[in-house]
C-alpha cells in the first residue's frame, strides 16, 4: 500500500481552537471547506460527522473522529436560505481523539495518548488509505505482522471505495460478539466471519439454533453437518453427573443421595464386569443391596474409588431406574444389629423417591431425548457428536455445523444439551487440544443458552454456565467464543465483560444499548449514539484491540444464511 503523507493540503479543513482531556474543537475558517473532498479518486462525505480526521501536532500526529458540527450563536441567529447562498459561515466541530502516531512514521500507532493537540494545530480529513493501514495492523504484535491472517470484513460507510481488512487475531483473539435487532444484518455478518476463517485455513464450530446456516453445508470447506436428533447424537456418557442431576432434578434431602448412590453402583457394576469380578450381589447388570454383604462391594469400591468418583456419566443408563429402586434399603440389617449387611426395603425412602423413578424412566424412554443423548446406543455408534468433533479437528474441513433445529424446547433440552457441548469443549481446551490449532466456537441466538438456570419444585437452582466459563478462561487455551444475539441484555454481564470485540448492528431497545455500553470502554460510548440510524448491513466495529471504533458496511457473504422472513401474499 502506498505510504502517503496523512496531512494532505487538499484535505485541510481548519484549526484547533479548544482542547480538553475528553475532546477538542476545530474552527473552520470557511464553510466552503465543508464541501465534499475529492482526491485521487477518493470521495469523502461532505457532511463530515462520523468522518475521521488527522491533526498535525508538534511531535505527534493525532487521529480523531468528528462527533458534531455547529454554528456560533451569532451566525446561527442570522442563518437563512438566502444568507446561506450569499454568505460565508464559520462552523465549529467537536472531535474525539482516538489515538496518536509518530509524525515521521505515521503508520506506527501509539495506544493511548502521550500528548494532546495544541491550540492552532491544523486539522485534515483523513485519507481512507490510512484508515485501512491502521485497521490491518490492530491486534497484531510487530513480529507477527507478516504472518498473521487478515480478511476483508467490509467498507467504510462514508467511503464505500475503502475496504477494511481486519486481523483474525484482533477479531477473535479476545472473544467476539455480533449483536443487532432482527433485520439489521447480524446473520450475514456471522456468515462473513465464517468465510473469513475459511479463507485463512482456520477452524470453526457453529451451534446453529434454527438451521439458517445450513446454506454452508454443501460447500467444500464444510464437514457433514451434525444435526442433533436426526443424524447425530451427543452420547450421555459425555455428560457429567451434574448434567444428569440437571436433567432428572432430584429433590435435595432424599432423592439426590439415592441418585448419586445409584450412579456409583452402576459404575461399580461396569468395573466388576470389565475386571471379571464375579460378585453374587450383581445380577443382570444391577447391584442388589437388599440384605447383601457390604464387604465385597466396599473392597471393589476402595480399589477403584477414583474412577467411580469421577464426574463423568459413564455407565449403563438403561439400568438406572431399576438401580434407583435397589438403593431404597436400610443401611444395616435388622435395625442395626448386623452392620455387615444392608437391610430390607426402606418403604419411606422408596415412596419419597417415586417421582424420581418416574422422571428417570420418562427421560430414558422419551424419543426426543433418546435421539439427542443416544440412550440405548453405544458411544462408538455412527453419528456420536464427540467423535464427530474429534474427527473434524483432525481433518481438513474448516466448518462443523451443529444443528439444533430439530431439538425441542421441552424440559429445557436445548439449554441443557448446548451447555453440555460447551462443557465438553471446555474440558478439551483445558487439556491443551487447541493450543496449536485454535478453534472459534460460534453460538447463534446465544440468549437461548447463556444466563440460563434450571429449577423446579424438586430441584434447587443450578446455573448452566459452560459458555460463561469459556469466555472467562479459554482465551489462553486457544478456544475463542463468538456469540450472536439480538438481545444482548439477556447475556450475563460477566460474559459480556470478557468480550474483546463487538460488531454492533442497529439496536433500538434502551436496555440492549446499555448492556453494550456497560461492556465497552468509555472511549467508544460516543460512537454508540449512531446505533439507531445504522442501515441494514451497517455496523460499528470496536474492541480492545481496536484503539478506534469504525462504522462499516459489512460485505455480503458468498454464502448468505437462510434468514429470509416469510412474506404475506394476496
Amino acid at each position: 500500500m502506498e505510504n502517503r503523507n496523512p496531512f494532505e493540503h487538499n484535505y485541510f479543513i481548519g484549526y484547533i481552537n479548544y482542547v480538553s482531556a475528553q475532546f477538542v474543537k476545530v474552527h473552520f475558517p470557511s464553510s466552503t471547506l465543508l464541501q465534499s473532498f475529492t482526491f485521487k479518486g477518493e470521495n469523502l462525505n461532505g457532511g463530515l460527522v462520523g468522518n475521521f480526521v488527522v491533526i498535525e501536532g508538534e511531535q505527534f500526529g493525532f487521529l480523531g473522529k468528528i462527533q458534531e458540527l455547529s454554528l456560533p450563536e451569532k451566525e446561527r441567529l442570522e442563518f437563512s436560505e438566502k444568507s446561506f447562498k450569499n454568505s460565508d459561515f464559520h462552523p465549529t466541530g467537536k472531535i474525539e481523539i482516538l489515538l496518536s502516531f509518530d509524525l515521521f512514521e505515521p503508520t506506527k500507532i501509539d495506544k493511548g495518548l502521550n500528548a494532546l493537540p495544541v491550540i492552532g494545530a491544523k486539522v485534515f480529513v483523513c485519507s481512507s488509505n490510512f484508515i485501512r493501514s491502521y485497521f490491518r495492523k490492530f491486534g497484531i504484535k510487530h513480529e507477527h505482522l507478516q504472518t498473521s491472517p487478515v480478511f476483508e470484513l467490509g467498507k467504510l460507510t462514508f467511503d464505500k471505495s475503502a475496504p477494511i481488512e481486519v486481523s483474525q487475531q484482533a477479531i477473535f483473539g479476545r472473544h467476539c460478539a455480533v449483536v443487532g435487532t432482527t433485520g439489521g444484518g447480524k446473520s450475514y455478518t456471522v456468515s462473513k466471519l465464517l468465510e473469513g476463517i475459511v479463507s485463512n485455513n482456520g477452524k470453526a464450530i457453529i451451534v446453529d439454533a434454527t438451521g439458517e446456516y445450513s446454506t454452508h453445508d454443501k460447500n467444500s470447506y464444510s464437514d457433514i453437518p451434525a444435526t442433533l436428533s436426526t443424524n447425530s447424537f451427543f452420547h450421555y456418557s459425555n455428560l457429567t453427573v451434574g448434567d444428569l442431576f440437571v436433567l432428572l432434578r432430584p429433590s435435595g434431602q432424599v432423592q439426590q443421595p439415592v441418585l448419586l448412590d445409584a450412579i456409583h453402583s452402576l459404575k461399580l457394576v461396569q468395573i466388576a464386569k470389565r475386571e471379571n469380578r464375579n460378585l453374587e450381589q450383581i445380577k443382570d447388570g444391577i447391584l442388589i443391596k437388599k440384605q447383601a454383604l457390604k464387604r465385597p462391594i466396599f473392597d471393589l469400591y476402595n480399589e477403584f474409588s477414583e474412577e467411580i468418583e469421577k464426574s463423568n456419566a459413564d455407565f449403563d443408563i438403561q439400568k438406572l431406574t431399576q438401580q434407583l429402586r435397589r438403593e431404597c434399603v436400610y443401611d444395616s440389617h435388622k435395625f442395626g444389629e448386623d452392620i455387615t449387611r444392608w437391610g430390607d426395603l426402606d418403604k419411606r425412602k422408596f415412596e419419597n423417591s417415586t417421582s424420581l423413578f418416574l422422571r428417570t424412566e420418562n427421560l430414558i424412554q422419551t424419543e426426543s431425548f433418546k435421539n439427542i443423548f443416544g440412550f440405548g446406543k453405544q458411544k462408538t455408534d455412527e453419528g456420536e457428536l464427540a467423535t464427530r468433533i474429534s474427527d473434524f479437528l483432525k481433518g481438513d474441513k474448516k466448518i462443523l455445523r451443529i444443528g439444533f433445529e430439530n431439538v425441542g424446547f421441552d424440559f429445557q433440552a436445548r439449554e441443557i444439551v448446548a451447555n453440555a457441548i460447551g462443557k465438553y469443549l471446555l474440558e478439551m481446551a483445558r487439556k491443551g487440544k487447541f493450543n496449536e490449532k485454535p478453534l472459534v466456537l460460534f453460538v447463534d441466538e446465544a440468549h437461548q443458552y447463556l444466563n440460563k438456570s434450571v429449577k423446579d419444585e424438586y430441584f434447587e437452582l443450578t446455573q448452566l454456565n459452560s459458555f460463561d466459563s469459556i469466555a472467562k478462561e479459554c482465551r489462553k487455551y486457544g478456544l475463542f467464543l463468538t456469540i450472536a444475539t439480538q438481545m444482548p441484555r439477556d447475556i450475563p454481564l460477566g460474559t459480556l465483560s470478557q468480550i474483546g470485540t463487538f460488531i454492533i448492528h442497529r439496536l433500538i431497545n434502551h436496555y440492549d444499548k446499555e448492556a453494550i455500553a456497560n461492556a465497552s470502554s468509555s472511549a467508544n460510548r460516543n460512537t454508540l449514539d449512531f446505533l439507531p440510524v445504522l442501515g441494514a448491513g451497517e455496523a460499528i466495529l470496536m474492541g480492545v484491540d481496536f484503539p478506534m471504533s469504525v462504522m462499516l458496511k459489512i460485505n455480503k457473504p458468498l454464502t448468505p444464511p437462510n434468514s429470509n422472513t416469510p412474506q404475506f401474499k394476496i
